[in-house]
């Protein structure tokens, strides 16, 4: 679980998982605000992962998967800390991992509730098309933060920010990682009761020159790579 100034849902969303998770890893990415005390206040229920300063979403992924990777675990699930995803959805990863033991679990929100804010809705079509156009593959929600990884098959992570999880879907696809999506629920409060730390500008700006970049990888490998094993499996057939 990365957290960033989340101080207000940050409390709520560890007790929740902890019901059922009994290892969780909290990574503290910089907090100014009161997370660090409240991560304290857990003692050892959790283990925590903190680096001093403000890296993004991306390294503090890295760290945490890092850190479960030296712990022995296989999988990973990610959630945010912001209070949108529901723990009690946590079940429903474990059922889609069980039927599809080297997929990576993907939660898919719905985008069209009340309250969802139309810029995330927009974003995540933007994302969605040209996820869909780099893989070949069509997915509902390509930035939801609420996944299953199977961490011995993990793409390296390049990015240290937002649109780290987006590429740690594709080169997943590349590499012939089944994506499973699964629905799960999603709460959003009123825009003035939200905290986020997405910067529209910036971080769409950056996301952009990504896709540009997957374009041509997809191009001179991912395709490619794509066709290889579906001739593979025809001739196993």
């Amino acid at each position: 679980m990365p957290t960033y100034n989340n101080g207000g849902t940050l409390r709520d969303v560890v007790e929740r998982v902890l019901v059922y998770c009994p290892d969780v890893i909290v990574v503290n990415d910089g907090c100014t605000d009161n997370s660090t005390e409240i991560l304290a206040s857990f003692g050892r229920r959790i283990t925590m992962v903190d680096y001093g300063k403000n890296r993004g979403k991306g390294y503090a992924l890295k760290q945490g998967f890092q850190k479960a990777k030296s712990m022995g675990f296989q999988y990973a699930l990610t959630i945010d800390s912001d209070g949108q995803h529901f723990p009690e959805d946590i079940p429903l990863f474990i059922e889609a991992l069980e039927q599809h033991p080297e997929a990576l679990i993907v939660g898919s929100r719905n985008l069209s509730q009340d309250n969802m804010p139309g810029g995330n809705t927009f974003a995540n079509k933007f994302s969605n098309f040209w996820f869909r156009l780099q893989t070949g593959i069509n997915l509902p929600d390509t930035q939801t933060g609420f996944r299953l990884y199977p961490l011995p098959k993990l793409p390296h992570i390049f990015s240290a920010r937002y649109e780290a999880e987006l590429s740690l879907l594709v080169f997943s696809a590349w590499r012939g990682i089944e994506l499973v999506p699964i629905k799960v629920n999603v709460f959003y409060p009123k825009a003035e009761e939200r905290v986020t730390h997405f910067r529209p500008f910036w971080d769409f700006f950056r996301i952009s020159v990504l896709n540009t970049i997957l374009c041509f990888g997809a191009v001179f490998y991912g395709w490619p790579a794509r066709l290889i094993r579906q001739l593979r499996r025809r001739k196993q057939a």
